[in-house]
Order: C-alpha cells, then sequence, then structure tokens
C-alpha cells in the first residue's frame, strides 16, 4: 500500500525502472555539501540509502542550475554533465533527474536515475512523466512534513508532565524521549540537527557560599535565557545538577553556529558563566552521538576555562 512518502518513492523508483531500465534510481536529500540517498533502487551500482556523495560533484547540482537537461541520453553530449566529478567514482551514460521542492519553492532533494551506457534519445519523451511523478513526491514530501511540525508540537504538549519542577524545562526523561523521536524523523527525511551541552561553572561554587536559594536563582537564569533563543520546534532540557542540553532540529552548521553565539551573549546577558559544546548531527551520526561529542567539546572548553582562571 502506497500511503507515505517513504512508499512513494520506492513504487516511483520501482515503476521508473520498468520503464525506462535504468540500473540506478534515488530520491535524495540535500544539506549543505551533502547529498544524500535516502532510498534506492540500484541494480548494479552498489548504493544503498544513508550513502553521502559531495553535492558539487553531483550531476544533479547542475541540473538544478539549469546548466544541463533533466534528461541526458548520453552524458557525453553535455559538457555540464560530462565533466561532473561524481562520474570519477561511478560510470555514467546516461542521466535523469528532476528537483523536489518544499512548499516555499526551496529544494530538498531530488529523483534521479543514472545508467552506465548511453540510451535512445527517444527517453526525452519520458521527461512530462517523470517530472509529474517527481512533483507527486513533492507534494507527498510536504504534506509529511507539515504533519512532523504538528505532530513535534503534540509530542511537546505530551510530555509536559516530564519537565524540571525548578525551571520548567524537559528533564532527563522528557530529554531523552524527544531526541528517539527526533532521530525518527532524522533517518526518514535525512534532517540535520544541532545539539549542544551546557555546564554552569559557578553552581557548586554559589551553593556553598552564598547558599542554596542564590544556586536555584542561577540555575532559573540559566534556563530563561536558554528558552529565550531557542524555537518552539527545539528542545531545551535540565539534565540534572548544572548540566543542559538543547537539541535545534533541522538546523544546519551555520544556522548552528549563529545560535551557539546567540547562546553565549544571553547567558552572559543573565548573568550565567557556562562551558558549552556543539556537534552537528550528521549522516553516520545519530542524535545520542552527536550529544555526546558535544559533552566531550563541553568539557574541553570547561578545561580550557580553568587553566586560564
Amino acid at each position: 500500500m502506497i500511503n507515505d512518502f517513504a512508499a512513494a518513492s520506492q513504487a516511483t523508483m520501482a515503476f521508473l525502472r520498468h520503464r525506462l531500465g535504468f540500473k540506478l534510481w534515488m530520491v535524495t536529500r540535500t544539506e549543505g555539501e551533502n547529498w544524500i540517498v535516502l532510498f534506492a533502487d540500484d541494480a548494479g551500482y552498489g548504493v544503498h540509502a544513508g550513502q553521502v556523495f559531495r553535492w558539487s560533484d553531483s550531476m544533479c547540482s547542475r541540473m538544478v542550475l539549469g546548466q544541463g537537461p533533466n534528461i541526458a541520453p548520453d552524458v557525453n553530449a553535455v559538457a555540464a554533465y560530462a565533466g561532473a566529478p561524481i562520474r570519477e567514482k561511478v560510470g555514467i551514460g546516461a542521466y535523469v533527474g528532476i528537483p523536489l521542492r518544499r512548499t516555499d519553492g526551496s529544494l530538498f532533494g531530488t529523483l534521479c536515475g543514472i545508467d552506465p551506457k548511453p540510451q535512445s534519445g527517444d527517453i526525452r519523451e519520458n521527461l512530462e512523466m517523470v517530472t509529474l511523478l517527481a512533483e507527486l513526491l513533492s507534494s507527498l514530501l510536504n504534506t509529511e512534513l507539515n504533519a512532523a511540525d504538528a505532530v513535534r508540537r503534540a509530542e511537546r504538549a505530551e510530555l509536559d508532565a516530564t519537565r524540571d519542577s525548578l525551571t520548567g524545562l524537559y528533564n532527563r526523561r522528557g530529554w531523552d524521549m524527544l531526541l528517539q523521536r527526533e532521530e525518527e524523523r532524522c533517518r526518514r527525511y535525512g534532517h540535520s540537527a544541532c545539539m549542544v551541552s551546557i555546564d554552569l561553572d559557578d553552581l557548586k561554587f554559589i551553593n556553598d557560599t552564598q547558599g542554596h536559594a542564590a544556586g536555584d536563582a542561577l540555575l532559573l537564569r540559566a534556563g530563561k535565557a536558554l528558552q529565550a533563543v531557542t524555537r518552539a520546534s527545539d528542545v531545551v532540557a535540565r539534565l540534572g545538577g548544572d548540566e543542559f542540553a538543547m537539541l535545534m532540529v533541522e538546523c544546519d552548521y551555520f544556522d548552528a553556529q549563529a545560535l551557539l553565539l546567540r547562546v553565549q551573549e544571553t547567558l552572559v546577558a543573565h548573568d550565567v558563566r557556562a562551558s558549552l559544546g556543539m556537534a552537528m548531527r550528521k549522516a553516520g551520526y545519530d542524535l545520542e552521538e552527536a550529544f555526546a561529542m558535544a559533552d566531550a567539546e563541553m568539557y574541553r572548553a570547561k578545561r580550557s576555562r580553568k587553566v586560564l582562571n
């Protein structure tokens, strides 16, 4: 039964293989310089879902820029395609590619096919059909992405009981549950995400010298500062003691760098000293692994601060 983007992608690739006979069909996602294979129907190239290529090396990147046609029966006859660096890794004689776009018109990825041998020029007659299939996939994709936003909001409301009693942020249990659910979406749609680990520098000292009321006030300021720089779709949690964590969904590296700067500035504005570490979830690393890297980066920052002090 074709009832979601994944099933529709598989059915579309199987139909196109039957119709056009190319050795490889893919549904892909672009994320910065990463060209991520979400689904593949492969009969000879050894390409699989989750594999990552360099976007600028691909023929699809040139197709999207209008440097080559959507259907190239012989890629050697198209200068932009003939010189594509991806041909150094895989043999490509013929190419088909159509953009998959979000509702706002921005690029999500591509529906594309390649074959090691040049094909008859008659395959150009299939352009209207392949374009229609890509548009239908884009429509289904956008319906699911919009529904995922609604699901996120429902998840946040459902987990209101898993909040830290002092700061109102999610506690460790809420964090673990939301991380697991967001990882499922990352795997399905190839989303990137930013993980931030935060550890307050002065909580023990303040508790010891000024009392726990002053320490609680510090925790409250930290919580308010972190909430001030996050979107409704993001997750902020107090994992325990002076440990905080942030998950920024659908966030690329450049957005993450800007976010980290805002976090640092906002903490300072709230009179909170903290050590921070950041890592990106990307192909090859799940959210838990990315957070472990962010945590290690945070501890390196904390050690550096101690040395400087």
